[in-house]
């Protein structure tokens, strides 16, 4: 982890999962979400030790595990509040639900991992709390109620809204929840004016035109290649392993739940699109064509 200043009061720690620090006086930070584990809060605080500062407080963008997951050693440690968002908010004080909602029930013992499910902490809404110097949007489609944070150094943090040409060009796929909504969001990251971007799993950037644009035109893919398959009626393992096998890509368990849920997102937008619909045949669920 290495602690890199991007405006007065505005810092981020470099990190699979980057972590926003800002200044609220010379002692006192809040930190923009927490890592993916106890172990990155340990980091978190480590660093934040090394800088004679205290933490009042985190703000969590959103609910999954690898933003909360240094919440309860760093809430523990420091007795700082923790703010987060309608739906998020109680995700993270129900981290079960996460890993529930991702399996479409009870999540078995494999999927009971850190990747999937954190430590509870204790929540806080963040409408009315943010400190001076601080405010929210809205980056709705990765997540229910996902957040960015813009910084008075007009730093923008924008959570899991953008995803990096190496994760694209890697995997291809990534979560999204509201497939219309994310596009939405990437909409609206075109109207801003920041001095510095920070994206959660991509480099700072002054410029996001260009990563907004592969974002778009990577969901624009998969939307054609899920379509694609339906022409043959295809059910939803049969959709799910048709773009496994496009892709190249090696099934396990956190895929299985992590990608089959957005392929069930993309197969939602496509139906309210008028694009695909479904039948019944065999007591099966078949997807097909329009």
């Amino acid at each position: 982890m290495e602690l890199v200043r991007v405006g007065e009061k505005t810092y981020y720690i470099k990190n699979a999962t980057n972590i926003g620090i800002y200044k609220i006086d010379d002692n006192n930070i809040y930190i923009i979400d927490t890592g993916n584990d106890k172990d990155a809060g340990k980091k978190i605080l480590k660093i934040i030790d090394e800088q004679g500062w205290n933490v009042k407080g985190i703000i969590n963008t959103h609910s999954n595990a690898d933003h909360i997951g240094g919440n309860k050693v760093i809430q523990d440690r420091s007795n700082c509040i923790i703010l987060g968002n309608n739906i998020e908010k109680s995700f993270t004080e129900f981290p079960i639900l996460e890993s529930s909602f991702l399996y479409g029930g009870y999540p078995f013992k494999d999927i009971r991992n850190k990747f999937l499910l954190a430590k509870e902490s204790i929540v806080t809404s963040i409408e009315n709390n943010l400190p001076d110097g601080l405010e929210y949007f809205s980056l709705k489609g990765h997540f229910f109620d996902m957040i960015g944070i813009r910084t008075s150094d007009n730093v923008y943090f924008l959570a899991d809204s953008l995803f990096s040409e190496e994760t694209i060009t890697k995997y291809h796929l990534f979560f999204i929840y509201d497939v219309r909504e994310f596009i939405n969001t990437l909409d609206y990251l075109n109207t801003l004016d920041g001095k510095i971007y920070i994206p959660s799993h991509c480099e700072a950037t002054d410029d996001i035109s260009s990563l907004i644009e592969l974002n778009k035109n990577k969901v624009n893919e998969i939307m054609e290649k899920i379509y694609n398959a339906c022409e043959k009626k295809m059910s939803f393992e049969g959709i799910l392993k048709y773009i496994f096998d496009k892709y190249k890509l090696t099934m396990n368990v956190n895929q299985y739940v992590l990608v089959g849920s957005t392929i069930k997102s993309y197969l939602s937008y496509l139906l309210d699109e008028a694009k695909l619909c479904y039948e019944f045949k065999d007591n099966k669920m078949i997807w097909k064509q329009v």
